[in-house]
């Protein structure tokens, strides 16, 4: 399935990422993934947020600096090596990831992990040709 990430791009300071996360709660948006890269000057905070537009707004009025990304959201079954099968499926079919997350909460016996691919209408088409989205609730 086809899900908005937000980039949300922070000074490397303390407090900066509890203050993203307050500005968000008080908007009221519920938060389904989370990571952070950071480097020694900035970070980049992506998130997958149950209203994306709204967190964009809410973002946007608090100065943030953002950008939205269109990324996959796929389901795996929680059990070893389950991973290992979704990226041996996106190799074989010659889809390149960028990087990977996973998100917050579990769907049954599944998890799902965000997957940031170089392609994204090829990744989606093998994605739904294996089945692998069938029960987000994104």
């Amino acid at each position: 399935m086809k899900i908005r990430q937000i980039s949300i791009f922070l000074e490397n300071s303390s407090g900066r990422l509890a203050e993203v996360t307050r500005v968000l709660k008080d908007g009221g948006v519920n938060l389904r993934a989370i990571m952070i890269a950071d480097t020694a000057d900035f970070g980049i905070l992506r998130v997958i947020a149950d209203d994306p537009e709204k967190a964009e707004r809410i973002l946007a009025a608090a100065n943030f600096t953002t950008k939205a990304t269109e990324v996959l959201a796929v389901t795996i079954s929680d059990k070893v090596g389950s991973l290992a099968e979704v990226l041996h499926i996106f190799e074989e079919n010659g889809i390149n990831i960028e990087y990977l997350y996973a998100a917050l909460d579990k769907v049954g016996e599944t998890a799902v992990v965000i997957f940031k691919v170089e392609d994204l209408e090829k990744g989606l088409a093998v994605v739904e040709a294996h089945g692998l989205n069938d029960s987000i609730r994104f």
